[in-house]
């Protein structure tokens, strides 16, 4: 049981709560005072469990059907790919599932349900809660959404469980004249594992579709031998560097600092830096951004 209340070291529910005498304003509360947090919309989960892959399948067990499969961004969280906008970190949508074709679709408060037809190699237990594979996942994500996440959920999922550019290519076949896959095909060749974050993600995606240059992701800056600094995106011969900060209000001023002290060591060294934000990619910061890019390169 948690230290403040009579409620379980585990995910649960806003139903087992209120059972356990714990009502929804209180739970409210709670979460207010980080004392517990929202992992799914109706589920909660103390404060100090880890969020994990295992949490991740617990919490999504409460709620949906033993016969579900999850799949596409919910299935990518699950397996430790989020590919949430962040607005809807503060509304969680439902969950995504599907049942295999014969089988009743999900009717629940905070679960999206549909059929679908897949092999069973398509298909994984993860701690308990079916789902679809990292690489069908991938694929899938890859289809369908805009070319900035489908970027970075590739990305995430060659980072994270080791896909190949030979293993994606290999599965195109599956997809031939399904919706998306005109744009899964663009996206494999470009797709790195180096990419550290989403917004790195947008910014390269940003970048190709500008027709600059692919970067060097990663690039380290080396003095007497030691690694001192490494670049989100860089063009090491022109001495171009793209920064994607994701730093949010709260973060430390100490953090903050010793970025302005990177980039100031940076200028001093004859780089050109140019920093993006979150906010900075609407169509008019894009164009400005990719535009100071081509110039410092041509």
């Amino acid at each position: 049981m948690t230290i403040a209340t009579n409620l379980p070291d585990r995910p649960f529910t806003t139903q087992q709560a209120t059972l356990l005498g714990v009502s929804e304003k209180r739970l409210a509360e709670l979460t207010r005072a980080r004392e517990i947090r929202r992992v799914l919309r109706g589920v909660y989960v103390p404060t100090g469990i880890p969020d994990n892959v295992k949490t991740r399948a617990t919490a999504a067990a409460l709620v949906i059907s033993p016969f579900a499969v999850l799949c596409d961004r919910s299935a990518a969280w699950l397996h430790g790919v989020d590919t949430f906008a962040y607005q809807e970190l503060e509304i969680l949508p439902p969950l995504e599932t599907f049942v295999l074709r014969g089988l009743s679709r999900i009717r629940r408060d905070g679960v999206a349900g549909g059929r679908r037809d897949l092999a069973a190699r398509d298909i994984v237990d993860v701690h308990g809660v079916r789902t679809t594979t990292p690489l069908r996942t991938a694929l899938d994500l890859g289809c369908k959404l805009r070319r900035r996440d489908a970027l970075a959920a590739l990305d995430g999922f060659m980072r994270l469980h080791g896909l190949t550019h030979e293993v994606l290519r290999a599965e195109l076949p599956r997809y031939f004249r399904r919706r998306g896959v005109i744009q899964l095909r663009s996206l494999i060749p470009v797709a790195d594992p180096s990419s550290e974050s989403p917004g790195e993600s947008w910014t390269r995606m940003a970048i190709i579709d500008a027709g600059l240059p692919i970067p060097e992701l990663q690039f380290e800056i080396v003095v007497d031998g030691r690694i001192i600094y490494r670049l989100d995106l860089a063009y090491p011969r022109h001495k171009v560097c793209v920064e994607y900060d994701g730093r949010e209000f709260h973060e430390s001023l100490a953090r903050r600092a010793a970025d302005e002290r990177r980039r100031d060591w940076l200028r001093r060294h004859g780089w050109h830096v140019i920093v993006i934000t979150k906010a900075d990619f609407d169509s008019d910061s894009i164009q400005a951004w990719t535009s100071e890019i081509r110039l410092a390169l041509f």
